[in-house]
């Protein structure tokens, strides 16, 4: 199996391997992956300016990076030793700060106006007692973001999730409201899609390009071109059809 290392860090900050268990920048091979993630906390972040907020599970660290472009004040919690080390030593602003914590545990002892919670419920024994303690820590008007990948585009049909052994439970839309709804007053669903050439490459597969691509020996030096390549721009948040989107965005309000 080959092992895939972040690339060109910057010096004195200790790269990541891919584990499967969360994504990572600078590493061309796992791009779309990262790209799929960023363009969310793009979108989280406009809505956040001038805000509080915590990134619980911040992993790498590269998203609390995103937010705090434009928050009052960013804190990423994640547990893992080598993920804290990397996103401490890698990512530096006055309104930024990480913390080694479990996110069940982690409480500064002031109100956050966001949290962020991003790819990760799906890995939570307990998702319900967790969404009411990030309830619990939210100030007047505050709001909780939370994706997780959409099981019937993750996993095969009819199968009641997919094959990464990180997760412990995959929703459909209809779960995925049906585990969040009783914990907020109001939630609003939107799904992530593929847009611009992500879209046309899905067109292309339809028509038969798996086909293809193998049988002209095309397939090794397509995609090392074609997965670097992608962006944010390739993918697209919409309110509908939810039962195809990629992953499912709810934003949550007490």
């Amino acid at each position: 199996m080959t092992a895939y290392v972040q690339r060109n860090q910057p010096a004195g900050v200790p790269p990541l391997a891919l584990t499967g268990e969360r994504t990572l920048p600078d590493v061309p091979e796992e791009n779309y992956w990262f790209r799929r993630h960023l363009v969310v906390y793009r979108w989280i972040g406009e809505r956040c300016r001038g805000k509080r907020i915590v990134d619980m599970a911040c992993g790498e660290g590269y998203g609390a990076a995103v937010l705090a472009a434009g928050a009052a004040e960013v804190v990423g919690v994640d547990a893992n030793p080598e993920a804290f080390e990397h996103a401490r030593l890698r990512y530096h602003a006055p309104n930024l700060r990480f913390e080694r914590a479990l996110v069940e545990q982690f409480d500064d002892g002031a109100p956050f106006d966001a949290i962020v919670f991003l790819q990760t419920i799906e890995h939570v024994e307990d998702p319900s007692g967790l969404l009411a303690r990030f309830r619990s820590l939210l100030a007047p008007g505050g709001v909780v973001y939370v994706t997780t990948p959409n099981r019937l585009t993750l996993a095969p049909p009819g199968a009641e999730r997919s094959d990464n052994p990180w997760h412990v439970r995959e929703y459909t839309p209809e779960e995925f409201a049906a585990l969040i709804r009783p914990e907020f007053e109001s939630v609003e669903l939107r799904g992530l899609f593929h847009a611009r050439k992500l879209r046309a490459h899905e067109l292309a597969i339809k028509a038969g390009w798996d086909r293809v691509h193998p049988a002209l020996g095309l397939t090794r030096r397509f995609y090392e071109r074609f997965v670097p390549a992608i962006d944010e721009r390739d993918f697209a948040l919409r309110e509908r059809p939810l039962d195809r989107a990629l992953d499912l965005l709810a934003v949550c309000r007490p």
